[in-house]
C-alpha cells in the first residue's frame, strides 16, 4: 500500500495557511484586515503564516495606500494555485484510498 500522506504539501498542514489559500483561491485579492477578520486571527499570527506562504512563492503581496492609511493585499500566484490544487487532489486521493 502506498503512503497515504506522501503527496500532501507540508506547507498546507496548518489550518491557518489552508484557510488563507482557500480564501485566495476564490478571491482575486484580499486585504490583510479582511483575512484577519475572516480567519479570526491576531496580526502577528496571520503575518507569520502569510510570510511562510510568500517565502514559498505561493502569495503575491501588494502594498499601497488608501488615503494616508497603508493597505496591504494578497493574491495567489500561479505556483501557489498549482501547489494548492495538488494538495487538494492528494487529500481527495487519500480519502478515496481509505474506502
Amino acid at each position: 500500500m502506498n503512503n497515504p500522506i506522501g503527496n500532501l504539501n507540508k506547507i498546507f498542514d496548518s489550518r491557518i495557511r489552508l484557510g488563507v489559500m482557500s480564501i485566495l483561491m476564490v478571491n482575486e485579492e484580499v486585504s490583510f484586515n479582511d483575512l484577519k477578520q475572516m480567519l479570526e486571527l491576531t496580526d502577528g499570527n496571520l503575518a507569520s503564516h502569510l510570510s511562510t506562504l510568500e517565502e514559498n512563492g505561493y502569495l503575491k503581496v501588494h502594498k499601497g495606500f488608501i488615503g494616508r492609511k497603508t493597505n496591504t493585499t494578497y493574491s495567489i500566484t500561479k505556483a501557489g494555485e498549482k501547489a494548492f490544487k495538488g494538495h487538494l487532489a492528494a487529500l481527495e486521493n487519500m480519502i478515496r484510498s481509505m474506502e
